[in-house]
């Protein structure tokens, strides 16, 4: 710097004027204009540091966010993986059901056609009024209600779906 001043003040006395009074004002404008370097590099080195930290917070907002997203998808899979197991027990519930039902339509159809379509059980009329009661009109012993299918008469209960959760 010593040089640079030192040619400036070649120059301003070569003027011929003041040479003391130019030095001090050329040293005066480059005093101030290196103050205001200063400061404008100083805002800059701000302006970036405040850009960093800006970026770092937004990097960790969308790792929080990401860390979020997969636990969220973890947990939807799972109840995924869940919900498609019942689902296929359902399925196997409802076709052996249908089959079931198939079949039992097949029986009632059977003994209908067999009965000449009046539904009989021991030669008297189905009816409640009947249940236990023989044809003469005596009480039948216990099993006279009991029907060659395993069940009682009146045993057509329907199906739950919570009795066929605890046979598997």
């Amino acid at each position: 710097m010593a040089s640079s001043s030192s040619i400036y003040r070649s120059s301003s006395s070569s003027d011929g004027g003041n040479p003391s009074g130019s030095v001090v004002a050329v040293d005066d404008r480059k005093r101030k204009r290196m103050l205001s370097n200063r400061e404008s590099a100083r805002r800059s080195r701000m302006r970036k540091q405040k850009h960093v930290d800006d970026l770092t917070a937004q990097i960790n907002q969308l790792s929080n966010d990401n860390r979020q997203i997969l636990t969220s998808l973890t947990v939807t899979t799972q109840l995924y993986t869940k919900i498609q197991a019942e689902n296929s027990i359902l399925t196997a519930q409802m076709t052996e059901l249908s089959t079931r039902l198939e079949s039992l339509n097949e029986i009632v159809d059977l003994v209908t056609t067999t009965n000449g379509g009046v539904d009989q059980i021991d030669g008297c009329g189905f009816d409640d009024r009947t249940v236990g009661i023989n044809c003469d009109g005596y009480y039948d012993d216990m099993m006279s209600g009991v029907n060659p299918w395993g069940g009682s008469v009146y045993s057509n209960q329907p199906i739950m779906a919570n009795d066929m959760m605890n046979m598997y």
